[in-house]
């Protein structure tokens, strides 16, 4: 069994502060296509935030380029995400996600955490 644990967020950060989230793939697995985060904010749809592909190509959301960074530890089945400079409106809750493969003879498949909240104000 695989499960994503998310942690860095949970705290209450002010507007221009900065905070590090991490997420770690737990359990066996073979190898990974994709991880990254997205986000839910009160009354509206979760939102990519970031991704990264197994060979480093990152994407991020127009809302946070040149603030977020994505990074991965593939040894460590681990993906990171530097928020700086942060702002009220980047409150949300944080989902970590992967897609990846467990076995050799699986198919891809998306992987989601349980989401870790994250809270900024002015």
């Amino acid at each position: 069994q695989v499960e994503l644990m998310e942690s860095g967020g949970g705290g209450l950060v002010q507007a221009g502060g900065s905070l590090k989230l991490s997420c770690t793939a737990l359990g066996s697995i073979f190898n990974f296509d994709t991880m990254g985060w997205y986000r839910q904010a009160p009354g509206k749809k979760r939102e990519l935030v970031a991704v990264i592909t197994s060979s480093g190509n990152s994407n991020y959301a127009d809302s946070v380029k040149g603030r977020f960074t994505i990074s991965k530890d593939i040894a460590k089945n681990t993906v990171h995400l530097q928020m700086n400079s942060l702002q009220p409106e980047d409150t949300a809750v944080y989902y970590c996600t992967a897609k990846m493969k467990v076995t050799m003879f699986e198919a891809l498949k998306d992987y989601w955490g349980l989401g870790t909240q994250v809270t900024v104000s002015s």
